[in-house]
């Protein structure tokens, strides 16, 4: 295959510009979209709204569809009297408080709602899904056992999740704590073949955990609508430069599973070091996967690199891989970020003002 086609998916939250707090305006944004930009779509919550972008196989041209996405759901996001904010959980607390968010009445979101009550009641949160493109579903199912112990370290890197409502959670990645009680989510046990892939997905709906197959949540699965793997472990980035970092990274992931199959993990080891990455993000030390011990963050980051470095290489994204990790290691993650702007204005509606202006490539 030549260099793979990626496409990158992001929700961003919906809240009121003067005050921070979430609005219920999804519907309106997506009605007052301008015809001729990209494309903005409804989500499971009126608070929430997802834009993605067209395949592409350079990550400068990525680049320039993140930030022309971007635009086009804060420009539809203004006209509905909001902002659209690329973090991944709500910072403060809904429309009025102690009513929770609001489901978007649809039908498919209705039967979410009652199916799975509570759970789907409270788990907004906003992730970024990689579309990689793959050859065949036999390719794809030994991609997702392939990359597996690597995805740790995108969460760690993408990290953008630190409070909820109004509180530090405690965790660099909130999130991915959220979405875990979802009981398809998650890093599924290593499959081997297609047809066992297909074998777990059917059971899972037919036991009922997930409602259909675009509620089969693993951590990488194959695509509905495409021929890709679809890699959902990230949050939600603010800064557009490190959602491209994160979707170079998966493609050099997928393209060295599809050469150079590794060994899957247990998947209570695989939890750990996903636990450890949402609660650290790049702020203490993580798992390597090729040692399996725990390591400082930078040197997790570079075995990563040097995991995938000739896929980097061939792809021509090595010195943009390279640049952009130190940025981030210099700087920190989101969730890093997030703690800054708190310490250094004060409050939590100062994180969400810097946070919508940073999401637009404005800085604090």
């Amino acid at each position: 295959m030549s260099v793979r086609q990626v496409g990158v998916e992001e929700e961003l939250l919906l809240v009121d510009p003067a005050t921070g707090v979430l609005t219920a305006v999804q519907q309106e944004a997506v009605r007052l979209q301008g015809e001729d930009d990209a494309p903005v779509e409804a989500e499971l919550y009126l608070q929430q709204i997802e834009t993605q972008t067209p395949p592409t196989a350079s990550m400068s041209e990525l680049a320039g569809l993140l930030r022309e996405s971007r635009r086009a759901v804060v420009a539809a996001a203004e006209a509905a009297g909001a902002a659209a904010v690329a973090v991944a959980t709500p910072v403060l607390v809904g429309d009025r408080p102690g009513e929770g968010v609001s489901i978007t009445p649809q039908p498919r979101y209705l039967r979410i709602r009652e199916e799975y009550g509570e759970l789907a009641t409270s788990a907004l949160a906003c992730a970024m899904h990689v579309h990689v493109d793959v050859e065949s579903d036999e390719e794809g199912v030994r991609i997702i056992d392939g990359i597996s112990p690597w995805l740790p370290l995108l969460l760690a890197t993408s990290a953008n999740s630190p409070y909820l409502d109004g509180r530090d959670t405690g965790h660099a990645s909130w999130r991915s704590q959220l979405w875990a009680r979802w009981p398809s989510q998650g890093t599924a046990e290593p499959f081997g073949d297609t047809a066992t892939y297909d074998e777990v997905r059917g059971r899972l709906q037919e036991w009922g955990a997930a409602l259909d197959e675009a509620m089969v949540y693993f951590d990488a699965r194959l695509a509905l609508e495409a021929p890709t793997v679809e890699v959902r472990v990230s949050d939600v980035c603010t800064e557009a430069d490190d959602a491209v970092l994160l979707a170079a990274l998966t493609r050099a992931l997928v393209d060295t599973a599809a050469r150079q199959p590794s060994q899957p993990w247990r998947t209570d080891l695989q939890r750990a070091a996903t636990w450890r990455a949402a609660r650290h993000g790049l702020a203490d030390r993580l798992v390597d996967p090729a040692t399996r011990t725990l390591v400082p963050a930078r040197a997790a980051l570079d075995s990563l690199v040097a995991h995938v470095r000739p896929a980097l290489e061939e792809a021509g994204d090595l010195d943009l891989v390279t640049a952009s990790l130190e940025a981030v290691l210099a700087r920190g993650t989101g969730a890093a970020r997030q703690r800054a702007a708190f310490e250094r204005e004060g409050s939590l509606e100062a994180v969400v003002a810097d946070a919508a202006r940073r999401t637009v490539g404005g800085d604090a």
